[in-house]
């Protein structure tokens, strides 16, 4: 089954040239384009996509805001904020409302295609510098309900930067497991995104900071 992706940018050209890329990768299908957050949340409903590359800068309804709205409607869709900005704002606007990916525009056909399957596994893909940049900002739970020690070691890989299979390879458990201790692990951390909860598993010394979200 190809990765079923939505496109969500106000720019026309932009989603005609994302189109085509994507065309060229046998296991993605763009199933729907979005001018606007609004439209993408309307229309994410009924297409039911993996994954979607939002823009941040659109008019009508913004693309954090959209990804928020998007988190607690359909958690088993992920979002990657593609953008043409780097702020520090936009950067921890986008995690804390719950993206798991945060590229440029800039970025290479193949690195976002990686990314795009990479999210689709629920894998947590942080540069360093974004790491550290949002250590600083992304605020850790106040008073997080007890992990248990499953959850705990799922919560470990995950910021480690596995997938799901990887993880339930790893445990001996099942993929449908896996998914479901990352739900608790999000409902008792409190935070929208399993990057928020590998940035969590960073504060709390679960691993460190250079291995976070660093595959391998």
């Amino acid at each position: 089954m190809p990765i079923r992706v939505m496109l969500v940018d106000d720019h026309t050209v932009v989603r005609q040239g994302l189109r085509m890329f994507l065309a060229l990768e046998p296991d993605l299908e763009v199933v729907g384009e979005a001018e606007n957050g609004a439209e993408a949340v309307r229309m994410a409903k009924d297409l039911r996509p993996d994954v979607i590359l939002m823009d941040l800068l659109m008019p009508v309804m913004d693309g954090i805001t959209a990804i928020g709205v998007l988190r607690r409607e359909q958690p088993d869709t992920e979002v990657i904020a593609l953008t043409s900005v780097l702020e520090d704002e936009k950067v921890v606007g986008a995690v804390r409302a719950g993206a798991i990916g945060y590229l440029l525009k800039d970025t290479q056909a193949d690195e976002l295609c990686r990314a795009i399957k990479a999210a689709a596994a629920g894998q947590v893909q942080l540069s360093p510098q974004a790491a550290a940049r949002l250590m600083r900002e992304v605020k850790a739970p106040e008073s997080p309900e007890t992990l248990t020690e499953r959850e705990t070691e799922v919560l470990r890989l995950l910021a480690k930067g596995q997938s799901n299979k990887e993880i339930a390879q790893g445990l001996v458990i099942g993929e449908k497991t896996v998914k479901t201790h990352v739900s608790n692990i999000l409902a008792k951390l409190g935070v929208p995104s399993r990057t928020q909860a590998a940035l969590y598993a960073v504060r709390i010394g679960l691993v460190s900071a250079d291995t976070a979200g660093q595959h391998g």
